[in-house]
């Protein structure tokens, strides 16, 4: 472990297994159970892998406060049911979100091996972190993997101001023939995720603009009114109709609150959120024909034959390679934030 600094940030450079490890013990000094804190860490290490540091580390001293305000609970064991054959599903009991996946996965993926196509809806669930963290497990087992997961209301409908529905990301993630995810995409439906104002907001620094709406639907660069307001629906109406689409998947089909009534995912005020996700697992060698494969290479092969061509997921591929062998630059104000809790 080393220590250095960049021109205006102390940073202290952590191994994925440090981070994992810090995260575990964090979250369980915090009164989570070890089979809930195990799944949380593992995924924060893969989120700092992969380069997503707004939804890593940063997001444990919130998971730890929301432990004990009872916001969500530690020690929950989810509920896994199979009422349909092809048809998962989940009660994560108001327990983390990544403990249920974890276990509905365990389900999901034989089945859709087995019927071709299987479906996992999880309700009564707490924010999931980066969705193509997950999904691109799906395509590490060789399936397509189509996610969506909803949140509380950030985002207002198109002619309006009071939020109704979640940045709510969906992600699809696409296997390769090597155990990898060859595509992931992963985006939410708001211009920027909220927790990059969040950050903002924790630095004293503004947004750019673009990002949020005040509480009158006005343009504004202060990150603290946007989050009283609402955030940027990314292509306008169409971010919006991407946002209901998520709201219906992960919400209605799974029977978990809608965005419009659930607490916030920060503070502590609310209760449980009780939101939920909605996975689709599908085996390609049961739709294609045997040409899935042949396929998605020349999708790919198009985008990487243009000069300067980016591929949805190569900045997460590049950062989790050097991640691996190099390590991950923490913020060092974070880290004491994070060790002061153990």
């Amino acid at each position: 472990m080393q220590n250095r600094k960049t021109t205006m940030t102390a940073t202290e450079t952590l191994s994925l297994a440090a981070i994992e490890d810090l995260a575990f013990r964090a979250l369980v000094k915090a009164g989570t159970s070890d089979a809930n804190a195990r799944p949380l860490a593992v995924a924060t290490a893969m989120t700092e892998a992969d380069g997503v540091a707004s939804h890593g580390l940063a997001y444990i001293p919130i998971y730890a406060q929301h432990v004990q305000c009872g916001k969500v609970d530690g020690q929950a064991t989810p509920v896994v049911d199979q009422p349909r054959p092809a048809v998962v599903t989940v009660d994560a009991a108001t327990g983390f979100a990544h403990s249920a996946i974890d276990l509905g996965f365990e389900r999901l993926m034989p089945l859709a091996r087995e019927m071709g196509v299987a479906v996992l809806a999880i309700n009564n669930s707490y924010n999931c972190g980066v969705l193509g963290v997950h999904t691109q497990r799906l395509a590490q087992a060789g399936l397509l993997g189509i996610g969506f997961t909803n949140a509380p209301a950030s985002i207002a409908p198109s002619g309006g101001a009071k939020p109704v529905v979640g940045t709510n990301p969906f992600s699809i993630s696409a296997p390769d023939t090597d155990g990898n995810a060859a595509l992931l995409i992963d985006q939410s439906a708001s211009t920027i995720a909220k927790s990059e104002v969040m950050k903002h907001s924790r630095e004293g620094k503004p947004v750019p603009e673009g990002w949020v709406l005040d509480g009158d639907g006005q343009p504004t660069t202060d990150p603290d009114a946007g989050l009283q307001g609402s955030m940027v629906p990314s292509g306008g109406y169409k971010g919006v109709g991407i946002a209901l689409t998520v709201e219906l998947m992960a919400a209605a089909m799974t029977g978990a609150t809608l965005g419009a009534v659930a607490s916030p995912f920060s503070g502590t005020a609310g209760g449980p959120p009780k939101t939920g996700q909605f996975f689709i697992a599908i085996d390609p060698a049961a739709t294609s024909g045997g040409a899935f494969q042949e396929k998605l290479t020349d999708l790919i092969a198009s985008i990487r034959d243009q000069d300067g061509a980016r591929l949805p997921g190569d900045g997460r591929r590049a950062s989790r390679i050097r991640a691996a062998s190099d390590g991950v630059a923490v913020n060092a104000a974070l880290l004491e934030k994070v060790r002061a809790l153990l």
